[in-house]
């Protein structure tokens, strides 16, 4: 029997030919990879919404307007009512996920309130809803090419913007994923 590898702190990326709208073109950073399933973060999708918004829904006071102009995501299709914070690891948060020594979860109120104050991470991503897959669905997905996985970087996660995030995480490691039309086989 082989070994399982998990893909935790890692990317990946939908292939050209995935189907389902929801997930076409997209990039999902990988939070928690196991022999249960996995949950991951899409990091490409921004809806029409800015934090401003989602602090004045939570009534949490506003100093930071840099932090009010912020780009909300779509995180994904589960649990879109609740709000997911991607961020440099640091600071003391209520409910956190810690995914690697730089990048941590966190989906408690204290981080979207100290964000408000300009008092929070000094990168992150705010995102509703993510995206979950159970026992040995994702592999299943491995297995029929319809992600690819490559290394996360912080540049992708936090400097790119997001319409370029796709092609950037393929480009990292050398693949113009334009080019990959046709799904590959197993040898």
């Amino acid at each position: 029997m082989t070994a399982v590898t998990y893909l935790n702190n890692q990317f990946i990326i939908a292939m050209p030919n995935l189907a389902n709208p929801y997930f076409f073109h997209t990039v999902i950073y990988m939070c928690q990879h196991n022999d249960e399933g996995a949950l991951g973060i899409v990091i490409n999708r921004p809806i029409n919404m800015k934090l401003g918004e989602v602090f004045k829904q939570m009534k949490i006071p506003i100093t930071s307007e840099t932090a009010s102009q912020a780009i909300v995501f779509a995180g994904g299709p589960m649990q879109q009512e609740r709000g997911f914070v991607l961020h440099r690891t640091g600071g003391k948060w209520d409910m956190t996920l810690p995914i690697s020594d730089t990048i941590s979860l966190t989906t408690s109120r204290d981080v979207i309130e100290a964000i408000a104050l300009d008092k929070g991470p000094e990168s992150y991503i705010v995102a509703l809803g993510y995206v979950g897959w159970g026992e040995g669905q994702l592999e299943q997905e491995m297995l029929t090419n319809a992600w690819l996985s490559c290394p996360y970087s912080q540049k992708i996660l936090f400097d790119t913007p997001a319409d370029m995030r796709w092609r950037a995480a393929a480009d990292q490691i050398g693949i113009n994923i334009n080019q990959l039309t046709i799904p590959a086989g197993h040898a």
